[in-house]
């Protein structure tokens, strides 16, 4: 008889028991979204449920399904998708486990060995950013339809300032101390905005790619708010993580590594110091929409969970202005009202 652990989840327990060869469910953490997951076992394996609200009026064109169909096509590890219940908002995956790229990450003993992890992840980066993105992958796909231009960027940095530094802090900024936050921030976004788009994961983070077990596969996962974006936007997110630091001159090996590999797979150069210079602006920015994120989660949910991650986030955004003397009074103002 099968086990059902997920009381108050009628529909889920329903649905599954359909199978017979299902042996028991059971409901596991998921991520800062509002969906459920749970881990369904058969006799032999195990498979990821995930529910959300129900999808039929976009059925196989919701956005994650269309994500994952068009990143599988490029090459790009996703998770396998098994079954799909529009009605119920249900969709079956295969099973990675539950040890993310942060996990794995704690476990590391020599930075040798962390930057072989981080250089996989790259790879898998550039095999996104070149064969999902438009030249070489046509496809009539909404994310294309979208980019991170400077009205998109700025929101986000309107967010931050509105969550964190009036909702969560409950300051209140000085209308010339605003003036040089907004305007050192739109000059940032400014710059960001005319670089070359790729395809973007969007929040391609330590806690968003799955080491699978046994044969250790490093899988994206939570691709579904893709757009296009600078080729610095997921990298910026990756190696300025706010849940993993790496040193500086890890960071810098691993963007040495970038260039090396994007120009080997596209036979293109890039001007290494203009990429990097975009890099840490664009770390400035992801950054701050991070902290944005975080206490917005606290500000509408009341939950608090990823407050403890600010500090670090805002010692990403301090080492990046300090190697800009421009950005010297953004700084200032920046750290003025979050450590008065």
């Amino acid at each position: 008889m099968m086990e059902v652990l997920v009381q108050g989840d009628e529909e889920v327990t329903a649905w599954v028991q359909k199978s017979k060869t299902i042996e028991s469910v059971k409901r596991i953490p998921g991520d800062a979204s509002t969906r459920r997951y749970y881990r369904i076992y058969s006799k032999d394996q195990s498979y990821i449920l995930m529910r959300m609200e129900p999808f039929e009026a976009d059925g196989i064109h919701l956005p994650f399904l269309v994500v994952q169909k068009h990143l599988e096509s490029a090459g790009v590890d996703v998770p396998k998708i098994l079954d799909v219940d529009p009605s119920k908002g249900f969709i079956l995956l295969e099973d990675l486990g539950d040890v993310t790229l942060l996990r794995r990450l704690q476990e590391v003993e020599h930075e040798d060995l962390e930057r072989s992890i981080y250089q996989r992840v790259i790879d898998s980066l550039i095999q996104m950013q070149i064969y999902a993105s438009p030249e070489k992958k046509p496809a009539e796909i909404p994310a294309y339809k979208m980019r991170f231009d400077i009205e998109k960027l700025m929101w986000e940095m309107n967010f931050t300032v509105e969550h964190f530094y009036e909702g969560y802090l409950k300051r209140k900024l000085k209308d010339s101390d605003r003036k040089i936050m907004m305007d050192g921030l739109t000059d940032i976004c400014s710059i960001l905005d005319k670089e070359p788009t790729v395809f973007t994961h969007r929040d391609f983070h330590s806690r968003n790619v799955m080491v699978a077990p046994d044969s250790g596969r490093l899988v994206m996962i939570d691709f579904q708010d893709a757009r296009m974006g600078p080729a610095q936007y997921d990298l910026a997110s990756l190696l300025k993580d706010s849940y993993y630091q790496l040193e500086e001159s890890q960071i810098t090996r691993l963007l040495d590594y970038y260039f090396v590999k994007w120009e080997a797979l596209t036979g293109k150069s890039l001007n290494a110091t203009h990429f990097r210079k975009v890099f840490d602006l664009m770390s400035v920015q992801r950054n701050f929409k991070a902290i944005g994120s975080f206490a917005s989660f606290m500000n509408r949910r009341g939950d608090p969970g990823y407050l403890k991650y600010i500090g670090n986030t805002f010692e990403n955004i301090r080492r990046n202005l300090l190697k800009y003397p421009e950005y010297a009074q953004l700084r200032e103002v920046l750290f003025h009202y979050y450590y008065f």
